[in-house]
C-alpha cells in the first residue's frame, strides 16, 4: 500500500468525521437529516469505510493492531452517531446533546487520537524506507 494514500485517506476521514458532528448538531436543532439515523450508524457508507474495508488496503495490513483498532473505534463512532440521530429526529433534543457532548465526544476523540497515530507512524515509516532506500544505493 502507498503510505501516501493512507496518509491521504486518513486526512479525509478527520475532516469527514469532524463535519458529521455539525450534522448530528443540524439534526438536533431542526429534527432532520438528509441521511437516516441507520446510514449514518453504517460504517461502510462513508469514504473512509468503504476505503478501510474496501480492497485497497492488503490483506497483511489488515492484519496489523493498528488497522484492527482504526476499524473496531471507526464502527464504535458510527454506531453512537445513529444513537444521536435517532435521538434528534425523534425530537429528543436534550438527550441527544447529552449523547453529543458525552460518548459521541468520546468516540470522536479517540478515533481521532488513533487516526492521527495511524498517520505519524506510516510518515515514520516513509522517512525509515527512504533511509534504508538510500543506504543501499551508497552501499
Amino acid at each position: 500500500m502507498d503510505q501516501a494514500e493512507l496518509v491521504r485517506q486518513i486526512d479525509d476521514a478527520l475532516a469527514a468525521h469532524n463535519a458529521m458532528k455539525r450534522t448530528l448538531i443540524f439534526a438536533i436543532n431542526l429534527n432532520e437529516l438528509d441521511k437516516s439515523p441507520a446510514e449514518l450508524g453504517r460504517d461502510d457508507h462513508c469514504a473512509f469505510g468503504r476505503w478501510l474495508l474496501g480492497h485497497s488496503i492488503d490483506a497483511e495490513m489488515k492484519t496489523h493492531k493498528p488497522y484492527q483498532v482504526i476499524k473496531r473505534l471507526h464502527a464504535e463512532f458510527h454506531q453512537t452517531a445513529e444513537q444521536v440521530a435517532r435521538l434528534a429526529t425523534a425530537g429528543r433534543r436534550d438527550e441527544a446533546f447529552a449523547l453529543l457532548d458525552g460518548d459521541y465526544r468520546k468516540k470522536s476523540d479517540t478515533l481521532s487520537r488513533a487516526l492521527n497515530k495511524w498517520r505519524a507512524e506510516q510518515g515514520n515509516q516513509a522517512i525509515a524506507d527512504a533511509h534504508i532506500g538510500a543506504g543501499a544505493r551508497r552501499g
